[in-house]
């Protein structure tokens, strides 16, 4: 599975954003699709994930009630739509493909490269 993150800018605190990742290869539907950001100099952290059919889903405390993750398996398709926004969110945005739920980033086998999402106060 090949993983191609979009939607990023700079936007004001408040705003919303929605990042999309775009698949391509076979069996994005089997997958557990996660999003994750990295913020300079600090480590990659979870943000949430979805199950394969889009029926459950999970968020890192830091973003829920802001933040929902959808998927549309027709368009091979995983979007993250953020709300209410924070200079604190100001991360590298990567979308990753599990077969396996995880908060941990190295249990995700394939990663998007990363859509840059700057939050201005």
């Amino acid at each position: 599975v090949q993983l191609q993150a979009s939607g990023g800018g700079l936007v004001q605190a408040g705003d919303s954003l929605r990042l999309s990742c775009a698949a391509s290869g076979r069996a994005f539907s089997s997958y557990i699709m996660g999003w994750f950001r990295q913020a300079p100099g600090k480590e990659r952290e979870f943000v949430s994930h979805i199950s394969q059919g889009g029926g459950r889903t999970y968020y890192a405390d830091s973003v829920k009630g802001r933040f929902t993750i959808s998927r549309d398996n027709a368009k091979n398709t995983v979007y993250l739509q953020m709300s209410s926004l924070k200079p604190e969110d100001t991360a590298v945005y990567f979308c990753a493909a599990s077969s396996s739920y995880s908060f941990v980033p190295s249990v995700y086998h394939y990663w998007g490269q990363g859509t840059l999402v700057t939050v201005s106060s």
